[in-house]
């Protein structure tokens, strides 16, 4: 029986689809089969940097694969949201480890340059933590009052610390000034890390750190700290007061950190790296590193994450609205 060229042409298709499916699905059970490129939206030093750099470090010995740390640090973290969103290939093989800065673009931009909930497939939510209120050693104030006092008597003197525009600790530090009545002037940079070395340093008065990243540098005496940002205080830290007690009762503002990959990543590489990262944040060792430095492990499935980011969207739109933040500043 002779067979028409479209029957032929038909067959070869469908084999050549099979073959597509079947390579995919082989390609899925034995993800990762190649090195795994962990891109940070922040310069290293930060704690979203020493997060992603210890949980890359536990899923490289689980996995049998490397995964690397590339730090795209810039425009508030733009860079490398652009970089994952529009450049890179879903195939599970670059994959995003952020802070909540993550959601601030859409809050600053009428047309931002990407949208966090459509762009990407969240992975899992990793931790959440408060922020310190952090001097310079020889600033003059020592407690939070006299750290506002001193700051009304000498307007726009306090030189405060921002990791990069329309940051999350950009919105804190506009929201603090302007709830507490000081001016302050912003000095904005490419991550916590530098922000705080220059704290350090003394070539700015304040800043507010992660405490994950900070703990160690309080411990050893290199920095002060004058309050927390969560609403109660730190369980870390008892004697330091929250922001909120010095009358701003709903000042409040808290970091998360989570992985996401680019949109179109199927959900089988997405729930392989949901389940591994569920299993680092069960480590005893990470588990405890976490709560000596104020972290808190969080996990979750990836719908709960991509709910966290829509209703964190919300939440700074209307804080950009109010305070009339602007992304040049």
């Amino acid at each position: 029986m002779k067979i028409s060229p479209r029957l032929t042409m038909f067959r070869t298709l469908l084999l050549a689809a099979t073959a597509v499916a079947s390579a995919q699905a082989w390609s899925q059970a034995t993800y990762p089969n190649k090195p795994v490129r962990v891109v940070v939206p922040l310069a290293p030093g930060g704690a979203t940097d020493i997060q992603a750099r210890l949980f890359t470090q536990k899923l490289s010995m689980s996995l049998g694969q490397t995964f690397l740390v590339d730090n795209r640090a810039g425009a508030g973290g733009l860079i490398a949201f652009n970089l994952i969103a529009h450049q890179t290939p879903p195939d599970g093989y670059t994959l995003l480890a952020t802070s909540a800065t993550f959601t601030n673009a859409p809050a600053l931009f009428e047309k931002p340059p990407f949208d966090p909930v459509k762009d990407f497939e969240p992975i899992s939510l990793m931790s959440k933590a408060p922020y310190a209120l952090i001097v310079t050693p020889t600033f003059p104030a020592k407690s939070l009052g006299e750290f506002i006092a001193w700051s009304k008597a000498n307007p726009g003197s306090l030189n405060f610390a921002i990791s990069g525009q329309g940051t999350i600790i950009h919105f804190a530090a506009v929201w603090f000034a302007s709830a507490a009545g000081f001016k302050a002037t912003l000095v904005p940079y490419k991550g916590t890390g530098p922000a705080t070395q220059d704290v350090i340093a003394g070539q700015v008065h304040a800043t507010f750190a992660n405490v994950i990243s900070a703990s160690p540098l309080l411990k050893a005496g290199k920095i002060r700290a004058i309050a927390v940002t969560t609403a109660q205080r730190s369980g870390v830290y008892p004697d330091l007061p929250a922001i909120a007690e010095a009358g701003m009762p709903d000042y409040e503002v808290t970091t998360w950190h989570g992985w996401l990959a680019p949109k179109g990543t199927s959900r089988a590489v997405v729930n392989v790296m949901n389940t591994e990262l569920s299993k680092v944040l069960k480590y005893p060792d990470v588990v405890k590193l976490l709560a000596d430095d104020g972290g808190i492990p969080m996990g979750g499935a990836p719908d709960e994450f991509r709910k966290l980011i829509a209703s964190e969207i919300e939440r700074w739109k209307k804080l950009v609205k109010d305070h009339n933040i602007k992304a040049d500043g």
